[in-house]
């Protein structure tokens, strides 16, 4: 068992400053679990608590039923991958993967047949002879992860590994590293990753779960899909999508015993009947209207009940098979994603109709910023 459990765990500075406010955390045993948030939401910390690299200040932490809050790193079963690398430039490929197996006594024969196995694995077989300096920063990544890989932890912990690399790079290794832990499961090795990330993209493309953290707390944990579709509040709606929600002020009205989101403009979208019942304890207060790009439209995308707004196209980005459309609703900027065959051709400055798919928006709670819609 390689489950790792964060029970009310807490980290304050001594200056007073609380970095994490009592995390409650599940990973179960095999899981690819990432932990995203922007930059000082305590990813990393949390992290480097598990890893025993950071003490705790309230809480407890098991790996595989074990309390391990006063062992030292070496002894938790855990093995990290650094953002950078962590080599030793003097040792070549081998003897950096071999290291910490020759430091734990490892017979030769055992060593030699772990570390040429997770070069097979990692295709860097024909760079076990070279130093870190005459390899590629993917190269030198892929090697971090091996010699992670060799001492067969319980648990893998990765803080933004691949943060250095170019964004062709990235790709490839966050590829290689998914499929690393599908081989690790296959074979039936221990294959508990915690993967630490600011970028979304890798959560989404990566986790089976996604930790979603912000200022310390935990704003939601969930499976990628269901983050994307159903976000429990307006942080998280925010954060998770490329381009982000369209999220702004507006006002839910009644008006003959219907219900319309009224935007600071006045125009008024009305809801679809199935939206309703959730929301209309809210009629006649300030609420947070989110909708997806892909959820704004053109008329050359519009849906029967699709509701129009006239809009002024501030930018348009061209993806190739698709576009972006940043525009204008009185001060309020919104974003549409077009497909390519589908566009109008938009120009700066110019008035346009833009068509939203209310079946698919979000009404968060202006107080407590919750998503009523689910």
């Amino acid at each position: 068992m390689a489950e790792v459990v964060l029970k009310k765990v807490e980290k304050q500075y001594p200056n007073g400053f609380k970095a994490v406010h009592g995390i409650d955390l599940k990973i179960e045993d095999g899981e690819f679990m990432v932990f995203v948030g922007p930059s000082g939401c305590a990813k990393s910390t949390t992290l480097r608590m598990v890893a025993g690299l950071e003490e705790i200040t309230g809480g407890e932490i098991f790996i595989g039923n074990k309390l391990v809050n006063d062992l030292p790193p070496k002894d938790r079963g855990i093995a990290m991958v650094f953002q950078n690398y962590a080599l030793y430039p003097h040792m070549t490929v081998y003897d950096n993967m071999a290291f910490g197996l020759k430091m734990a006594k490892v017979p030769k024969d055992e060593i030699d047949k772990r570390v040429k196995s997770a070069a097979e694995k990692l295709e860097i077989t024909d760079l076990l002879s070279r130093k870190p300096k005459e390899m590629s920063g993917g190269q030198r990544q892929r090697v971090a992860v091996g010699r992670a890989i060799v001492r067969k932890p319980e648990v893998f912990l990765f803080d933004e590994p691949l943060s250095n690399l170019d964004a062709k790079l990235r790709v490839s290794m966050r590829v290689r590293i998914t499929q690393l832990h599908k081989q690790l499961k296959a074979e039936g090795q221990n294959a508990t990753m915690i993967y630490v990330t600011h970028d979304q993209v890798e959560a989404m493309t990566m986790g089976d779960r996604i930790c979603v953290l912000n200022y310390g707390k935990i704003m939601q944990v969930d499976t990628p899909l269901n983050l994307y579709n159903k976000p429990a509040n307006k942080f998280v709606a925010g954060f998770i999508g490329s381009p982000a929600m369209n999220i702004s002020k507006a006002t839910l009205v009644e008006i003959e015993s219907e219900l319309f989101v009224q935007l600071q403009t006045g125009d008024k979208l009305a809801l679809p009947k199935s939206k309703v019942e959730k929301v209309k304890h809210l009629a006649g207060k300030e609420i947070w209207f989110g909708i997806r790009p892909e959820n704004v439209g053109n008329k050359n995308t519009a849906r029967d009940g699709d509701v129009s707004v006239t809009g002024r196209v501030n930018i348009v980005e061209q993806m190739g098979n698709e576009e972006f459309i940043y525009f204008f609703i009185g001060e309020t900027q919104y974003t549409a994603r077009i497909a390519a065959e589908k566009s109008t051709r938009a120009n700066f400055n110019q008035k346009e109709e833009f068509y939203f798919e209310m079946d698919k928006c979000h009404i968060f709670d202006i107080e407590t910023e919750k998503n009523c819609m689910l």
